[in-house]
């Protein structure tokens, strides 16, 4: 004849398992709130829509983008980064590429598309020596912050055109230097400093292709 054997536990029982509400952090990984209702989705997609807007309008006011690569970094050297760009009269931003690319949409910059790949980075002023400048300078003592390219008016730059970009002097000193140098009237100073972006750019580009060759 077999024995059932008694389980162990107190008295030679096992004791029932207490039954416990799960906390609402179990209930979200469980997903038991089930998927977002529609107002959530709704709010979601206003907010892409607003986000997407407000960087078409960014890409088309502005005279330079620059595209990096910046996984590694810490916050602490990110915050460092956006500080340089606004004292230098530029700015950074962090999006997904899918909303970047949807935003340059319609604009120059949109030459900037094949460079969003992984997690970029893109820093852009209407200065089109202070984005590349910071940029270039900030890469020189953070080897994971990787230059990639960016454009200026609708002109694409590889990472020595960049280069020569932060190579040049800002606008500010350009306009120092022109008025202190030439004396010439306002209007022909004014021509030389506001001469299109795309100009210069091609510039830029073929002492960027030259090096290369050389």
């Amino acid at each position: 004849m077999s024995v059932v054997r008694p389980l162990s536990g107190q008295g030679g029982w096992s004791q029932p398992a207490v039954l416990r509400k799960p906390s609402s952090q179990e209930r979200i990984r469980t997903n038991e709130f089930g998927p977002p209702n529609r107002k959530e989705l709704a709010v979601e997609r206003a907010a892409k829509k607003e986000l997407v807007a407000e960087l078409n309008g960014v890409f088309k006011d502005t005279n330079v983008v620059v595209v990096a690569h910046y996984s590694g970094l810490t916050v602490s050297q990110m915050q460092n980064l956006r500080r340089q760009m606004k004292q230098a009269g530029a700015a950074v931003r962090v999006a997904k590429n899918r909303l970047a690319k949807i935003a340059l949409e319609g604009t120059g910059a949109a030459v900037i598309v094949p460079l969003l790949k992984g997690p970029t980075v893109i820093a852009y002023s209407r200065d089109p020596v202070a984005a590349p400048k910071v940029a270039n300078d900030f890469a020189k003592t953070h080897e994971k912050f990787v230059i990639l390219g960016g454009a200026m008016g609708k002109t694409a730059l590889n990472p020595d055109g960049i280069k020569v970009l932060a190579s040049l002097p800002s606008l500010d000193e350009l306009r120092a230097k022109i008025v202190g140098l030439i004396q010439a009237p306002a209007t022909k100073i004014a021509q030389v400093v506001n001469a299109p972006a795309a100009k210069l750019a091609r510039v830029v580009q073929a002492y960027a292709k030259k090096g290369e060759a050389a």
